[in-house]
């Protein structure tokens, strides 16, 4: 190990990986965030550059559930494609059924995929 590491290690008590991640990983997207609830004050929620930016976020969302379902790594691997196309169904219907909520959709469907992750290594 490093005489800085060893040392980093030793002033922050074995917490540098947390501060590591907030430093690089938190911070940079955080300034962003809210430099932009700045600057889109007097835009217009209709405006085209705002449906511009709702179509590029639905499109990368679709695009990282097509790649958990189609082609998952990790601990997500060992399970099955079926129960992972049934956890999206299942979160898909709840979102519908409790009246568009999204936070049931995920909380449903996220539900489904742990009980099948934990079933499939069972």
């Amino acid at each position: 190990m490093s005489a800085a590491i060893a040392a980093l290690e030793h002033a922050t008590g074995g917490l540098w990986p947390y501060l590591v991640v907030i430093l690089f990983g938190f911070l940079p997207s955080e300034i962003w965030r809210w430099l932009s609830v700045f600057l889109v004050k007097g835009l217009d929620e209709d405006s085209q550059i705002l449906v511009w930016v709702r179509a590029v976020a639905t499109a990368l969302l679709a695009g990282v559930v097509a790649k958990m379902l189609l082609s998952p790594s990790g601990a997500l691997a060992v399970v099955p494609a079926l129960w992972r196309w049934g956890a999206l169904l299942g979160g898909c219907l709840a979102f519908f059924l409790f009246r568009r909520s999204i936070m049931a959709g995920v909380i449903v469907g996220e539900a489904l995929l742990i009980g099948a992750a934990f079933y499939a290594t069972a």
